[in-house]
């Protein structure tokens, strides 16, 4: 199965748009998962119509869009939690694996944007991934975004940028 992984699109407040080949990538994966800051229920809308399946939480300025602060998805074997990863710069990566043991088991991965930095990391003992911003909003330098594949329980990651 393969997942697009993406977040803090920022539509329109900062960014007019996501980037067409990364769009490309969004259309042919088989479930997106989306970590938060759409920015506006169009920018929702759009993605939406993009995924075949949806898994998305809310952004810190996304309260108004009616989604999660966090879910959990199983796919192919791998279950991850989404979070936004809300609060200072410093602190992220324990606040995400925190809600990822609160949620799930530790095997679990944890998926969360808010700094606009592209990270796959183990923290703690608990893998992290943050697509950046996939339209390269500020304080980002570029677009950026994630694809996985997933597979009986096995997880490849592959990094984007433009």
């Amino acid at each position: 199965m393969d997942v697009a992984l993406i977040s803090d699109s920022h539509i329109p407040s900062r960014e007019h748009e996501i980037p067409p080949s990364f769009r490309e990538r969004i259309e042919v994966a088989d479930h997106v998962i989306h970590a938060g800051d759409f920015d506006s229920k169009g920018a929702l809308a759009d993605i939406r119509h993009m995924a075949t399946e949806l898994t998305a939480v809310s952004g810190n300025i996304d309260p108004q869009i009616g989604l999660p602060e966090r879910a959990t998805v199983e796919l192919g074997g791998v279950t991850f939690v989404v979070t936004h990863g809300t609060g200072p710069h410093q602190g992220w990566a324990d606040r995400v694996a925190t809600a990822v043991r609160e949620a799930a088991d530790s095997n679990a991965i944890g998926v969360a944007g808010h700094t606009h930095e592209q990270t796959d990391i183990v923290y703690e003992g608990v893998r992290l991934l943050n697509p950046g911003s996939v339209t390269g909003a500020s304080p980002a330098d570029r677009p950026t975004m994630l694809t996985a594949t997933v597979e009986d329980g096995s997880l490849d990651v592959a990094q984007h940028e433009l």
